[in-house]
């Protein structure tokens, strides 16, 4: 997409690539997320890679996402989607708890919803704008 590069591209040169990332003390970049899925949720940002990891380190999940959805208070909410494991059961508190206890208050999800499965591209990766939609 000529368009989208020319738009990325800053006059002086820079590749304004999308991605979020950290700069370690030896000059190591480390990723950290897009900013098209950063979560500001009332002047606070929240990277929806970090929810993902805790919910996936819960052993009852199987996939999982975090989004930003409209509220009227904080601008957004955070609300996350699961996929359990075969045969698994859980509930919203549960995980809800889980989260609590491993994250930051302001950066457990306000909502956990449960679905049969991740809407994905071709090559695997999850399509976030339309759990956005849900």
């Amino acid at each position: 997409n000529p368009e989208a590069t020319a738009e990325a591209i800053t006059p002086d040169g820079w590749f304004h690539s999308g991605d979020l990332g950290s700069l370690d003390e030896d000059g190591f970049v480390f990723i950290t997320g897009r900013i098209k899925e950063l979560i500001i949720r009332g002047g606070e940002n929240i990277q929806p890679r970090e929810i993902d990891e805790v919910l996936y380190s819960h052993p009852k999940i199987q996939d999982a996402a975090t989004v930003g959805v409209p509220d009227p208070l904080y601008g957004e909410e955070v609300k996350s989607f699961v996929v359990l494991r075969p045969g698994e059961e859980c509930s919203e508190e549960e995980l809800l708890k889980y989260c609590g206890e491993r994250l930051a208050a302001f950066k457990c999800p306000k909502s956990i919803a449960f679905i049969e499965e991740m809407p994905k591209s071709p090559g695997g990766k999850i399509i976030r704008r339309k759990l956005v939609e849900k």
